[in-house]
C-alpha cells in the first residue's frame, strides 16, 4: 500500500542508528539514540498562502533529511515503521 500525505506533510522513513560507536564499542539496542536523520518516501501537494496562491514543497521524495527529534506521527505501513510531519519540521536536507 502506498500512503500520499496532504498538503504540507511528508513521509519519512528512519536511517538506521548507529550498533558502534566511532571507537568500536557496540552500543545494544536500548543505548541507541533514536535518529533524526531519514529519507523521503512521499511528499504532500504543498500549502496555500494567505492571498490563494498555491506553493508546492521544497523536499523531493529521495532526499535525506534531518528533522527535529520529537517531530510528526510514527505509523506502521505494511510492516514498516515511517514517520508523517509537516515540511517545518524539516531541519535540512543532507547532499
Amino acid at each position: 500500500m502506498k500512503i500520499i500525505p496532504l498538503g504540507d506533510k511528508v513521509v519519512v522513513k528512519h536511517l538506521e542508528a548507529e550498533e558502534t560507536t566511532a571507537g568500536g564499542i557496540v552500543l545494544p539496542e536500548a543505548a541507541r539514540e533514536r535518529p533524526a536523520e531519514g529519507r523521503i518516501v512521499s511528499v504532500g501537494s504543498g500549502h496555500t498562502l494567505a492571498d490563494g496562491r498555491h506553493v508546492g514543497l521544497q523536499v523531493n521524495e529521495g532526499d535525506r533529511v534531518l528533522f527535529s527529534s520529537y517531530a510528526g506521527t510514527e505509523v506502521a505501513v505494511d510492516g514498516a515503521e515511517l514517520l508523517i510531519l509537516n515540511e517545518g519540521d524539516i531541519l535540512a536536507v543532507l547532499a
